[in-house]
């Protein structure tokens, strides 16, 4: 199987992490938290990084998962479980073998294939 190009890897990663935002999103929402409320629990200075991530133009640091968790009351394992199935799908598929990015023979993987096949997992409660 031939890995993706650059340019279809760059467009998977971002419609991954724009998956993302809108879960973050719905999950601050549910909480009936501002995006100013959100910033200031996890420590970040300006509210517009919390947009920035929840439109998917960038992600949560690695170091930074378990203040998020707890600002959004997720567990913590589900939270990290559930931000890897989106910021690292390969390495997720490999640990949990819930992704499928199998693509048709010798064709590069097309970057709506993670995106379909993450729509189809059930996404943890958020209640």
């Amino acid at each position: 199987m031939r890995t993706p190009s650059r340019r279809g890897s760059a467009k998977l990663t971002r419609q991954l992490r724009r998956q993302a935002g809108l879960w973050l999103r719905e999950l601050r929402e549910k909480r009936g938290l501002s995006q100013r409320e959100l910033a200031r629990r996890v420590g970040v200075e300006f509210y517009t990084f919390i947009s920035q991530i929840e439109h998917g133009r960038g992600g949560i640091p690695p170091d930074r998962y378990l203040v998020w968790a707890a600002a959004l009351q997720v567990e913590p394992r589900e939270f990290v479980r559930e931000l890897m199935s989106y910021y690292d799908p390969i390495r997720y598929d490999a640990i949990f073998g819930e992704v499928s990015i199998t693509t048709a023979k010798n064709s590069p993987m097309k970057s709506s294939t993670v995106v379909r096949m993450r729509k189809r997992r059930s996404a943890p409660t958020v209640d």
